[in-house]
């Protein structure tokens, strides 16, 4: 059996960082596959058996990095011998993401260490007390948030290189401007104000900058060098080649003995600068986790003893009965028991209009309760909430990769080697056939080909861009469970869609009641009541048919059914006759006109039926299930972008063709068994073609997985759910158009960052190693090497983020998938 896990990491700053992280999760045993997201900075392990939690954990710090561990020490009464901690050790051993466990029974306390996310501390107490034992109320030993503490250090250590750096650089500005370097020999020697610069310098290399000497050493120690390696050799390079200068002048060359203080220091400050809008970019690619988040409830009032008491929402544990008062935030999933009152789905289903709610009903965790008070007992929380599932698969989509992103790390495993390698002919070339001083030209070209290669900018472009893009989908309704589906799906050529629950409602409606003779409202209410009788989903959406018009129905008497012809009965004094052409012949009432209206309903995919009062032809019925709003619009919409729309449906080949007929779909095929969809879709592969499939239901489940990309309809079958790269929550064909234009437009994104990250290391290489020099005597300076470097990950960052401002192309937010679908119209010929 497998298992996902996930773990924050920190420390990772480039592309080379993940492949690193990656090649050491998988050389564990027992894992199947592990990827590592720079952006979201955490892995995602597929193992079964063979590793433990703590293994992995191991394997992150071994590599050179910092896997994120919280921990808890909580009290516990009721232990008294060595078997009390064992069971609770055991207990407490099973939750997931459980890293460490250890029970002292001298202290009364339990401590332990896991993966931030996974387990609760409402679900560790439970665990306590399910194994018999009682915890106490404890204070968190949790660590601050992460980010937040990041985000302060490098604001911290910006500062405090920018303010340290400033006077570095005002000092160096003598070099180049004569009447400053005068009025500077005035005040003290040259020599006296490298020292100074050396002594303003220092902090700057080892503290503000003491990120990168342990990464790089990291990196290095493992032969895989990094960002943080080039950073490391850069800036060093320029730092211990100033003291050098400074204390042993006489070792080098004539006019090579000057310094680079401010290049070192200018070196350090911008990266950081770089790494601190990094950071806030990266909090800004993940609003809509963010905004997801916020929609769960804080607390929750319990029913307790007979009262109502607030506690936190992670104290409540499945079972509990809760009251959810008007106003207020359902807090977690449940079914309701007592009240009746309307409560708003729409951040689950697009549906504007409030949906009843009463005894038996389901509710869902984060949607908000209108105008009445219900009790309802909780079925699903934590981490098991809908909404909870919701997020885990944008984050989901966001920590895999997609095949572009494989490739990119491919090339940055090789590119930071090949930098160094290049790096070193740069020294060579010019210290050999340089001009004089070439000491300081090789050393010069040197550092900024290391600086201005840095692969940050690649390890970003692909990860910022399937952040955004798939928590952009999230606020519009699509939901993208893979990552790389957002790159498959904009290569598709062809979308199949299956027909029941996907085009159209997924249940029969009557769509049209023709009266002959009598009254409309009469006959249509004479005719429900003898349906109302019957079990058949025809019958069904008569009835609902008339109780949508607020028909009231009259008893009924001496009701008989005729399989394959019709019913009969006795209604207000009337004998009505319901059935098929054939009912009605073999009772000899004339159809006249009426057989042709049948005949034309049943072309538009309907299915006809007559009635009878008291022997006289009196209404011609049509129930047929209807198309959902938008599926016109939105396979117009589908086949203006190029893509090729077709139908697959087990239905008979006349009730496919009408239905296509209304749609404009072409491409049909019908009568397919549902073992047989996969087998379709593979031939349309085999044909050269891209394919995505839509359906909802348990049988297009293998279709779905089969298919390019399988998208699920949200509101099918779970299983469907599942075997789909992408759910669309409102039910809501227009939002297959919305996902192909996020995932065309994500693409894009991806594309030009990849041509910037790239494009800017194979333009400015060269320049930084001097091409430009012979022919119009300009150097790359380090410092601008290194400020060009952090532009180029803003850069990238900025573009990503770009995405938030994605619109859809059509309105999806129709009300199709909460309350009852709309009936069709009823009227008179």
């Amino acid at each position: 059996m497998t298992e996902n896990v996930d773990i924050e990491i920190r420390g990772m700053s480039c592309a080379s960082c993940v492949g690193r992280v990656e090649r050491a999760l998988g050389q564990q045993p027992g894992v199947i596959n592990a990827q590592v997201n720079l952006a979201t900075q955490k892995a995602t392990i597929q193992m079964e058996g063979g590793s433990t939690t703590a293994s992995l954990l191991d394997a992150i710090e071994t590599a050179g990095y910092q896997p994120v561990v919280e921990s808890l020490e909580i009290p516990v009464t009721g232990m008294s011998c060595g078997s009390c901690v064992s069971r609770i050790e055991r207990a407490l051993g099973k939750l997931p993401g459980m890293v460490e466990v250890s029970v002292n029974l001298a202290t009364q306390k339990a401590f332990v260490r896991f993966l931030p996310g996974t387990v609760s501390l409402a679900r560790i107490q439970h665990a306590i007390r399910e194994a018999g034992y009682e915890p106490q109320e404890t204070e968190s030993q949790q660590q601050a948030d992460d980010e937040d503490r990041e985000g302060r250090q490098l604001l911290h250590r910006v500062m405090l290189a920018a303010v340290l750096t400033i006077p570095v650089v005002i000092i160096a500005m003598g070099k180049v401007i004569p009447a400053f370097d005068a009025l500077l020999a005035s005040m003290m020697p040259h020599r006296g104000w490298m020292g100074v610069e050396w002594l303003l310098t220092t902090p700057v290399q080892f503290y503000a900058g003491a990120r990168f000497y342990r990464g790089g050493y990291a990196e290095l120690r493992h032969l895989n060098p990094g960002m943080n390696s080039l950073v490391m050799i850069g800036s060093s390079a320029a730092y211990f080649y100033s003291v050098a200068a400074l204390l042993v002048p006489g070792f080098f060359p004539a006019g090579t003995a000057v310094s680079y203080f401010e290049a070192a220091a200018v070196i350090v400050t911008l990266i950081l600068l770089g790494r601190y809008f990094e950071h806030i970019a990266k909090g800004r690619t993940s609003e809509a986790i963010k905004k997801l988040l916020q929609l769960q409830a804080k607390t929750a009032r319990v029913i307790r003893d007979g009262e109502a008491v607030e506690v936190p929402i992670e104290a409540v544990v499945p079972g509990d009965r809760i009251l959810a008062r008007p106003g207020e935030r359902i807090p977690v999933d449940g079914i309701v028991e007592e009240g009746h009152s309307f409560v708003d789905e729409s951040m689950i289903s697009g549906e504007p209009v409030p949906v009843a709610k009463q005894q038996d009903a389901e509710v869902v965790g984060g949607t908000i309760n209108k105008n009445g008070a219900l009790t309802f007992r909780a079925t699903r929380v934590g981490a098991d909430t809908v909404l909870s599932q919701i997020v885990k698969m944008v984050e989901a989509a966001q920590a895999e990769k997609p095949p572009i992103q494989q490739l990119a790390d491919k090339i940055a495993g090789v590119f930071v080697p090949a930098v160094i390698v290049i790096a070193l002919i740069t020294f060579g070339v010019w210290f050999a056939f340089g001009p004089a001083p070439a000491l300081s030209f090789a050393f010069v070209t040197t550092v900024s080909v290391l600086l201005i290669a840095c692969p940050c900018a690649m390890g970003l472009a692909t990860p910022t861009a399937i952040m955004v893009s798939t928590g952009k989908g999230a606020e519009i309704g699509v939901l993208f469970r893979k990552g790389a589906a957002l790159e498959t799906l904009a290569k598709m050529d062809t979308v199949v869609l299956d027909k029941t629950g996907t085009l159209t409602q997924g249940r029969p409606e009557l769509t049209d009641f023709e009266v002959i003779e009598g009254h409309e409202n009469e006959v249509l209410r004479l005719v429900a009541a003898v349906e109302a009788q019957s079990e058949h989903p025809i019958a069904e959406a008569i009835v609902r048919g008339a109780r949508a018009r607020g028909l009231e129905l009259p008893a009924v008497s001496h009701f008989s059914a005729e399989p394959g012809y019709g019913i009969e009965a006795d209604v207000a004094g009337h004998r009505l006759h319901i059935g098929a052409d054939r009912y009605m012949n073999r009772l000899g009432i004339g159809l006249g006109k009426a057989e042709e209206r049948a005949k034309a309903l049943a072309e538009d995919a309907k299915s006809p039926l007559y009635a009878a009062v008291d022997g006289r032809l009196a209404a011609v019925i049509a129930v047929a299930d209807p198309l959902k709003e938008g599926s016109v619009e939105a396979i117009s919409a589908l086949k203006a972008q190029g893509l090729e729309v077709a139908m697959l449906t087990g239905d008979n080949r006349g009730t496919a063709d009408a239905i296509a007929r209304q749609v404009g779909i072409q491409r049909v095929f019908a009568e397919v068994l549902p073992d047989q969809k996969a087998d379709e879709i593979k031939r349309l592969q085999a044909e050269g073609g891209k394919v995505a499939f839509v359906g909802d239901g348990i049988n297009d489940a293998p279709a779905l997985a089969q298919a390019d990309v399988g998208i699920a309809i949200g509101t099918g079958t779970d299983i469907a759910i599942e075997a789909g790269d992408v759910v669309l929550m409102r039910g809501d064909l227009r939002g297959i158009v919305n996902a192909v234009a996020l995932s065309k437009r994500t693409h894009r994104t991806i594309i030009g960052n990849f041509v910037w990250a790239y494009g800017y290391n194979v333009a400015l290489i060269p320049v930084a190693a001097g091409v430009l020099y012979p022919f119009i005597g300009v150097l790359l300076s380090p410092m601008l090497a290194a400020a060009a470097m952090s532009v180029s990950s803003v850069f990238v960052l900025t573009n990503s983020l770009r995405l938030r401002r994605f619109t859809p192309d059509i309105d999806d937010a129709s009300p199709v998938t909460s309350g009852e679908p709309q009936t069709g119209q009823v009227h008179q010929a």
